[in-house]
């Protein structure tokens, strides 16, 4: 598979409207956003990632969270799923080869599970503490992402309070690319927030 971009974006919907958050991103020149509506019905989730991907310029991707035929339908690079959604292997049938298949783990147990599955990557977390998720897991913290890298061979996506002062430690631990959401699209203006997390990749010379 193409290597995941260090910055894995997350549009959403708790922070606004998912659609502009996206395209701002994009515009910020980040490359990898996963779009997340979870109270949105399937007909408006579809219309919000076909939008996304029809204006998505070269080289850069939407990945659908939860649902496979919602990205399957709208064209996007992949799928998300976490422990308690379509099992992966299902979400692979839906979108089919060539498309990112992702999964949620939160410990290493689940992590080592997940490598038997058709996945592409492993998003492990919370690594902090994180106030998006409500129902979110025991935080694994930096050495408990360090060993799961460790351990597995597939891409280690770090999830959860990671913040722009945070980059260092998490690709220093061994992921291979940070997903953030609040301290990315949650602090008002989301392209110049954006810019300034490319700008540390930069500088921490892992862009």
């Amino acid at each position: 598979m193409t290597p995941l971009p260090r910055l894995y974006a997350i549009a959403d919907a708790a922070f606004g409207d998912p659609v502009r958050i996206a395209l701002a991103l994009f515009d910020a020149g980040v490359r990898l956003v996963q779009l997340r509506d979870k109270g949105a019905a399937s007909g408006r989730l579809l219309d919000q990632a076909r939008r996304i991907v029809a204006a998505a310029p070269a080289g850069m991707s939407l990945i659908v969270n939860d649902r496979a035929d919602v990205a399957r339908l709208a064209g996007a690079a992949g799928v998300h799923v976490g422990q308690d959604d379509l099992p992966a292997a299902d979400a692979r049938r839906i979108v089919g080869g060539g498309k990112l298949v992702g999964v949620s783990t939160h410990d290493l147990e689940q992590a080592a599970a997940a490598t038997s599955e058709p996945v592409d990557y492993l998003a492990v977390g919370p690594v902090f503490e994180t106030s998006t998720k409500g129902d979110a897991a025991p935080v694994v913290g930096v050495d408990g992402l360090a060993r799961i890298c460790e351990a597995v061979d597939r891409p280690v996506v770090a999830i959860g309070g990671v913040t722009l002062e945070a980059l260092g430690e998490v690709f220093a631990a061994g992921a291979a690319s940070a997903a953030v959401v609040s301290d990315l699209v949650g602090r008002g203006d989301v392209r110049r927030r954006a810019e300034a997390f490319r700008a540390r990749l930069d500088a921490l010379g892992i862009a």
